[in-house]
């Protein structure tokens, strides 16, 4: 099971215009999050409404219910792969949703009826109706469709920038886009199909038009539309990847992306015009294959390579004491990741189970905001973001450490880490045991460090710097002594201190108030003399 991790509500930033005295006006109506979405939801409901009733009218009602139940065979199955693409740092189900009515009503509409226009005008204008239709079909419909369904990708690009941090993101969002459009449009030429088979009088089974339409655009080509589209995604996706200051690269890549899906659009409409029916199969075979091996394989490797990019970056949190030392090979092994829910499930039950998901899905999106900051694309928010994401694995801890500590037992064996405890009848490690410190029901927790810089080189440590190994010491905080971080583990020279600093416990010994991040949970402060040790500093 892999669950995207309930996004944290971050307060939202002071809206409005300041008045006399300087104090913020209520932003206007239309300025509410609300008011948003419900402007949104109302305009996919009236498209879907709008092109229901156009599909309708064009097949007829037996047609529109033949074509919607052949129309819906591809799409768990392209719903299914895009989704395994993104669950290395999986995005909300919102956006995916938004994704998939946004092609399927909103971008649908806009291709019926602009098309349906354009080819009429060029058709009157020109009084050569096969040739407006030639023309319509290789270039108006390309530009058109795909215009429409990049506006989706387009939208989850700006207002929901936190979860379009790559090639991977791009590749989904657009996909799943695509995939919506061709529902829709499967529906109408398999309600055509049908309906072109009943005037003929009634001609069935594998001679017929329904047949062939379905061979063609369900079994051999269900990945055309999202195929051209991941191009836009791909564009974006680099877009994402560039730092700001690159404006020239952030603007062209996209347009560059959506270009390439009009031309292989057009391309793939246009082989049907050509070579006597043998185009089609010509572009088939010599192009589309080969293209969607290729893209295939990009996307692979970029999956692998996030994955190796998350056993990079979380070291430096160990070091800091936020993870334990099996987590970073954990996280970056999605076998290693399932093996930990299901340890989860078959100890605690499925919301355990979900819980680590969501800490794995947290901690993927701490390594990526740690790259992309090392790499100089961080944003203004990156100290706030990076304690937020801290703070929501830091809630987390007790039901997914022992999990993830018995994923990477499982597979790394006990030579790295020493056999690490099971559940018992609390959530937590029992004290004493494991090589990691403990963790009781209500420990005391120190304040965490709110007093980070704003992001920026120091952040990181002057260059050079290279952290201690995880070693306090024989004694430290009443454990035994710790085992250094592995080799595969140790933080390189150019990783400095996570922004936020320490985890909490690592306060309690300097005098400092108690503080739980978690804000059910109220705990007394702990004297300077019982604290616990610090973890080593990073």
């Amino acid at each position: 099971m892999a669950t995207s991790p309930p996004y944290p509500t971050y307060p939202p930033a002071p809206t409005g215009s300041p008045a006399p005295g300087g104090v913020l006006r209520h932003p206007h109506w239309w300025q509410r999050t609300w008011v948003r979405y419900a402007a949104l939801s109302s305009l996919l409901a009236l498209s879907g409404l709008v092109i229901l009733a156009l599909v309708r009218q064009q097949t007829g009602t037996e047609g529109f219910l033949v074509g919607l139940g052949l129309a819906v065979f591809p799409v768990p199955l392209l719903i299914a792969a895009f989704r395994w693409l993104d669950r290395v740092e999986p995005g909300p189900w919102r956006n995916l949703a938004f994704c998939f009515a946004w092609g399927a009503c909103a971008a649908a509409l806009v291709a019926i009826i602009a098309n349906s226009f354009a080819t009429h005008w060029i058709a009157v204008a020109t009084a050569d109706p096969k040739g407006a239709d030639t023309l319509g079909m290789t270039v108006i419909a390309p530009v058109v469709e795909e215009s429409a369904k990049a506006t989706a990708v387009l939208l989850v690009f700006l207002f929901r920038r936190r979860h379009f941090t790559g090639i991977v993101d791009g590749v989904v969002t657009a996909g799943v886009t695509a995939t919506g459009f061709a529902f829709t449009e499967n529906i109408l030429y398999l309600g055509t199909a049908f309906g072109t088979d009943q005037s003929d009088g009634g001609h069935g089974g594998i001679a017929s038009v329904t047949a062939a339409t379905f061979f063609v655009r369900v079994v051999m080509s269900p990945f055309a539309h999202p195929l051209f589209t991941v191009f836009t995604g791909i564009g974006f996706g680099i877009s994402a990847l560039t730092a700001e200051h690159r404006r020239v690269r952030r603007t062209l890549a996209p347009l560059g992306g959506l270009l390439l899906a009009m031309g292989m659009h057009s391309l793939w409409n246009g082989s049907t015009s050509f070579g006597d029916g043998y185009g089609f199969f010509a572009v088939y075979g010599a192009f589309m294959v080969p293209m969607f091996g290729l893209l295939t394989w990009l996307v692979i490797s970029t999956r692998q390579r996030e994955l190796r990019t998350v056993r990079a970056e979380l070291p430096a949190y160990v070091v800091a004491g936020w993870l334990t030392m099996p987590e970073p090979f954990v996280m970056g092994s999605m076998k290693a990741r399932r093996l930990a829910r299901d340890h989860a499930r078959d100890r605690l039950g499925k919301a355990a189970a979900r819980t680590v998901a969501e800490y794995e899905a947290y901690a993927t999106s701490l390594a990526f905001l740690r790259h992309r900051g090392r790499s100089g694309r961080a944003g203004a928010d990156f100290v706030v973001r990076e304690r937020e994401l801290l703070q929501e694995l830091w809630h987390r801890r007790e039901v997914a450490r022992p999990a993830l500590a018995h994923a990477g037992h499982t597979l790394a064996g006990a030579v790295l880490w020493g056999v690490p405890p099971m559940y018992g009848h609390g959530h937590g490690y029992a004290p004493g045991h494991g090589p990691f410190p403990a963790y009781g029901h209500h420990p005391s927790y120190g304040a965490p460090a709110y007093g980070a810089p704003a992001y920026g080189a120091p952040a990181y440590g002057a260059p050079g710097y290279r952290p201690p190994a995880y070693d306090p010491g024989p004694g430290a905080g009443g454990h035994a002594p710790h085992p250094a971080v592995p080799s595969q583990y140790a933080v390189p020279s150019q990783y400095g201190a996570p922004a936020y600093g320490r985890a909490p416990q690592a306060y309690a010994s300097q005098g400092q108030a108690a503080y739980d991040p978690a804000p059910q949970v109220r705990v007394t402060p702990t004297p300077p003399s019982t604290a616990a040790g610090p973890p080593p500093s990073a």
